[in-house]
């Protein structure tokens, strides 16, 4: 079982993915691979959510599958029985961690606030997900929760751009981060997985900007 503070960094960016279908998960996770994207978060936002995981995680022995949008207790038991390595949840309660705790799956947890950040403390995290990240105040609040937070690490994520990403990824507090830009709605309709890989060989590259 890897812990998250291994897997966060395997690559600067984590996608964030729904799929409409569970061939089409197969096709982006293979596509992303191809770009040199290990980690994915797929989403239980769609009903094919539960089927993309178990689809990618027997794709390939680097591939590291994560669960999205665990809002509930029991979506960490669905989500390690898929085939999931680990778990993202937009924010945290000790249930949720609890139930992680309870399946082995270790847990991205989200925070917004400092009061956030003090409960994911004192529930032993060292990586957390901010979220969503530039709607709560993007890189200057990231800042500002680096002097009473030095040595916690964020994955922001919402609203982090390809533009964006250099700057959050330059930040000393910031190990990855998570986005939906590496595949957008027009190539994913159109089929066109090539431009999904050159977008992940893109995201991959950003690891130049890390501190």
């Amino acid at each position: 079982m890897k812990k998250v503070e291994d897997i966060v960094r395997l690559g600067p960016v984590i996608p964030v993915l729904a799929f409409d279908t569970v061939e089409q998960g197969e096709h982006v996770a293979r596509a992303l691979h191809a770009g040199g994207v290990k980690v994915l978060e797929i989403t239980l936002r769609t009903p094919a959510g539960i089927g993309a995981i178990e689809r990618a995680a027997q794709l390939s022995a680097d591939i590291v599958v994560g669960v999205g949008t665990i809002t509930k207790p029991e979506h960490c038991a669905q989500a390690k029985q898929a085939g999931a390595q680990f778990g993202v949840s937009p924010g945290l309660t000790k249930d949720i961690h609890r139930a992680a705790q309870d399946a082995g799956l270790p847990l991205l947890p989200g925070v917004m606030t400092p009061s956030d950040i003090l409960l994911a403390l004192e529930l032993g995290y060292e990586t957390v997900k901010f979220f969503p990240a530039q709607q709560a105040g993007g890189i200057p609040m990231l800042q500002a929760l680096y002097g009473p937070f030095p040595a916690l690490k964020f994955c922001p994520t919402g609203g982090v751009t390809t533009e964006t990403a250099p700057s959050f990824l330059a930040l000393p507090n910031v190990v990855c981060v998570g986005g939906s830009w590496l595949t957008p709605k027009a190539a994913l309709a159109a089929q066109n997985w090539d431009e999904v890989t050159r977008l992940a060989r893109a995201a991959s590259e950003l690891a130049a900007h890390q501190h």
